[in-house]
């Protein structure tokens, strides 16, 4: 099963793997340009990578947002359904005939007619859940516009109509159940500024793993490093994970570069007590070279940033892109724990064996994680 969001510089792509676990690999390109508050993604199934070229700016067509002028409306969640009401403010809109209302599973936009014809006065391709568009309705009600949509996941408990930083990094927090989160890759500044993003947004803790280590060791992990090598840093960080895999509502920057430990896959055993998110450094320029890429970091077991259960390809990074990856990261977390609502049920039973190494496939109490046939 594949399932594929896509953003004018994003693309997710999440496998189910022969264990049953469910993964995520996004594309994401240079964040050098800016969004408006609303930055949405439409969604479809696909079966393979999808990429989309860098963006300098990006035109109306592609942000789905409230127009800076028709900001005055409701939004209701119900169990079964979700309702807009929009207000007609000045606008002379006599009938039905004067309205459009386009729906898909996870957009929406609506036209009034103008003197000049019709003029689109919300349109968003990124409901925060999906919906059926054969069961919305819409109706006037004295001065407003209604539209019903009905909700094809009933549990699913949306803070606002479309998806943004504001409804991800509320929604999340339940979807969590406190959770941690573990951000791993080969940049430490990348994965120090975008956990601490997270943490800031759904009111996690934040824990650098580079600044504990330095607090121990009195001394820059540089110049550790240099004095005893990347292994000792390494099983130093590894420690560090140990002692935080109980740790619940956090967020986890590790080390990036050979002396980070998430680097060998030994060490992820207590990492997994969390959702782990790989911010990886991409090279790709096109939909090809990045679907190619993807298809080598799958394919390729050494590579130990490949055990995270999200992807996060990024190109070109800026930090005042921090908050956009971030907001990806949600995104991509949300459609995880939408897709298998007992997640984070197991990660708690993953951390009540030990974390003995046993993930996805959690083994009887008393399995021997050292023991030759189970290595095998």
């Amino acid at each position: 099963m594949a399932i594929t969001l896509l953003l004018p510089a994003l693309s997710l792509h999440c496998r189910k793997s022969s264990t049953g676990t469910l993964n995520s690999d996004i594309t994401f390109s240079t964040p050098l340009f800016r969004f408006s508050n609303s930055n949405f993604f439409s969604s479809s199934l696909r079966n393979h990578l999808q990429f989309v070229k860098p963006l300098k700016s990006v035109s109306s067509k592609h942000l789905s947002a409230t127009p800076s002028n028709l900001k005055n409306y409701e939004f209701v969640d119900g169990v079964t359904d979700v309702e807009l009401k929009m207000d007609f403010g000045d606008r002379d809109v006599l009938g039905p005939k004067d309205i459009i209302v386009d729906v898909d599973e996870l957009s929406l936009k609506i036209e009034f007619r103008t003197s000049e014809g019709f003029v689109t006065v919300m349109e968003t391709n990124n409901l925060y859940g999906r919906i059926k568009p054969s069961e919305t309705i819409w109706y006037i009600d004295e001065d407003q516009l209604v539209v019903n949509m009905k909700k094809h996941n009933n549990e699913l408990k949306w803070p606002d109509l479309m998806e943004s930083w504001n409804s991800l990094t509320e929604g999340i927090v339940t979807l969590l159940k406190g959770t941690s989160i573990f951000i791993v890759g080969n940049s430490t500044e990348i994965n120090q500024k975008v956990a601490s993003k997270l943490a800031s947004g759904i009111g996690y803790i934040p824990l650098i793993t580079c600044e504990l280590l330095e607090k121990y060791a009195r001394q820059p992990v540089d110049s550790w490093v240099i004095a005893e090598g990347v292994d000792s840093v390494a099983e130093a960080e590894a420690a560090v994970l140990e002692s935080l895999s109980c740790q619940a509502r956090a967020v986890v920057a590790t080390l990036g570069g050979q002396h980070g430990a998430a680097r060998n896959a030994n060490n992820w055993r207590h990492m997994y007590a969390g959702f782990t998110i790989w911010l990886s450094e991409s090279e790709a320029t096109d939909e090809a070279s990045a679907k190619e890429e993807a298809r080598k970091h799958i394919e390729d077991g050494s590579l130990a940033y490949t055990n995270a259960e999200v992807v996060l390809k990024v190109r070109g990074w800026e930090s005042d892109g921090t908050q956009i990856i971030a907001q990806a990261c949600l995104s991509a977390l949300k459609q995880l724990l939408i897709s298998d609502k007992k997640l984070t049920g197991k990660k708690s039973l993953y951390i009540r064996g030990g974390c003995r190494g046993d993930w996805p496939n959690i083994q009887a109490p008393g399995w021997d994680p050292s023991s030759q046939n189970n290595a095998a």
